[in-house]
């Protein structure tokens, strides 16, 4: 299976994760959205994920607004390249049709609930889907505060669920192998 994980990452947190989840995979690439370009076109399967930015997926200003933020409070820990294009909404909407391939969407947010947060892991699949990709999961990873860090057992459930996905994906090859043989 050749899969790929593409993520945005402003502090850090989301990095971490789509690492994590490219290890569960097996042999993933974690690759940032700035650095992604067509590997969409040559996938299996598409893992992307981002922060949840004012309640859904994070856009050039609210990425600037961001690091500004950071910037100004005298943190530096912000990756490099955070408020560059294309963003992920825009890697997606340019995205080809994904022809039922399979994709997954996750996002990193504050542990509060959703309907306080959001959850930009619904706004990737919803455009996942609208581009032909067969959504097979959706997950949310949590941080203690707006930057971080990542909650505690965060990286190892971010890599079971890669695991998760990967096996999700052969079994489904498997499904359609023995259809295919009927």
């Amino acid at each position: 299976m050749n899969a790929i994980v593409v993520y945005e990452s402003v502090y850090g947190n989301t990095r971490a994760i789509a690492e994590a989840v490219a290890d569960g995979l097996g042999d993933a690439r974690a690759l940032a959205v700035r650095d992604a370009g067509g590997a969409g076109a040559v996938a299996d399967l598409i893992v992307a994920g981002g922060p949840t930015h004012m309640h859904g997926l994070s856009t050039a200003s609210s990425r600037q607004m961001a690091v500004k933020a950071a910037h100004e409070d005298g943190k530096t820990n912000v990756e490099e390249g955070a408020d560059q294009e294309p963003g992920l909404r825009e890697w997606l909407h340019d995205l080809p049709h994904g022809d039922e391939l399979h994709a997954a969407a996750f996002d990193t947010r504050l542990d509060k609930s959703p309907w306080l947060t959001g959850v930009a892991a619904h706004s990737i699949a919803r455009r996942l889907r609208q581009r032909g990709y067969e959504v097979i999961g959706t997950e949310s990873f949590l941080v203690e505060d707006s930057e971080g860090p990542l909650q505690d057992g965060e990286v190892e459930r971010a890599r079971a669920w890669g695991a998760k996905l990967a096996s999700a994906v052969q079994d489904a090859a498997t499904r359609s192998q023995r259809a295919s043989a009927a």
